[in-house]
């Protein structure tokens, strides 16, 4: 049997695959064109998209373990549910769901809605699943590059409520240990969950203090407007998922996505090791900016 990964080629999902690369089971990847994938040794790659019901049906033949990511689209949700479905139908004996950090709370926040309620599918239909609720993604800040080396500028409009931000690595491992968990039992195991957050609730004024002790230069936060963010979104993607970003930013700014202590070190005990930090991710990018 193998472990499917879907959003393979995705920045949270080469670090799932990256870390499942040294296991003794089999890996596929689903792909929209696995002629042009360029996986690890080892790493299969199966033609499949979550729009295209199936085949996800054929992609499943064979799987006893799925990753679900699902990519940030308009029908996010049926896309889910679907899959999540055929799954069942398949009889998987284990799925590991990437959901999001205070998804149930963020109500009014569409694509945090949408996991929420993959995660009620996930509980009303008993599946043998672990939900991992990742909070903003530490690495999406390395898009601040020109902003912050050209102008001296953090322009992120985080707000001062704070926001423990997760790295991607951690998620990848998180995700490797849990599927490989499941994979490796006799049969299906009880559901569980797990927050996924770094160590530190970090505000626009510790982020650009971090930015600034690494940059050796004064960095300045951009500022809390969401017009700006949501026009600025707009240049490169759809303007429902601009919006969708705005409603995210305005919850931040409002109400903060802080983990409790209980939270970081039950992800630290999944882990063995502390999750990594905020300062972490910008020492160890400042070097590789620096490097070319």
């Amino acid at each position: 049997m193998a472990i499917l990964v879907t959003g393979s080629t995705g920045v949270v999902g080469k670090q799932v695959l990256e870390h499942l690369r040294s296991s003794d089971v089999e890996v596929r990847a689903l792909t929209r064109s696995p002629a042009k994938a360029q996986f690890e040794d080892g790493v299969i790659a199966v033609r499949g998209d979550l729009s295209d019901v199936d085949s996800i049906r054929d992609a499943m033949r064979g799987v006893s373990v799925l990753f679900l990511l699902a990519p940030n689209a308009a029908d996010e949700l049926t896309q889910v549910l679907q899959t999540l479905s055929v799954a069942r139908e398949a009889g998987v004996k284990g799925l590991v769901y990437l959901s999001v950090f205070k998804g149930a709370e963020y109500a009014d926040v569409p694509h945090f809605a949408s996991k929420h309620t993959a995660e009620r599918m996930i509980e009303q239909c008993d599946l043998p699943a672990t939900v991992l609720r990742p909070a903003y993604f530490i690495q999406n800040d390395a898009r601040q590059k020109d902003a912050l080396l050209t102008h001296g500028v953090y322009g992120m409009p985080i707000g001062s409520k704070g926001i423990s931000m997760v790295d991607v690595r951690d998620i990848g491992d998180a995700a490797a240990r849990e599927l490989l968990r499941r994979e490796r039992a006799d049969g299906p195991l009880p559901r569980i969950a797990y927050e996924l957050v770094g160590p530190d609730a970090m505000t626009a004024e510790t982020v650009s203090a971090a930015w600034s002790e690494a940059l050796e230069r004064t960095v300045r936060y951009g500022g809390d407007d969401l017009d700006v963010l949501e026009q600025r979104l707009k240049a490169s993607a759809p303007a429902w998922l601009a919006y969708d970003m705005r409603l995210m930013m305005q919850r931040y700014q409002r109400d903060g996505a802080v983990a409790s202590a209980a939270e970081v070190e039950r992800l630290a005990q999944l882990l063995g090791r502390k999750p990594r930090s905020y300062r972490e991710f910008v020492a160890g990018t400042v070097q590789a900016w620096a490097k070319g």
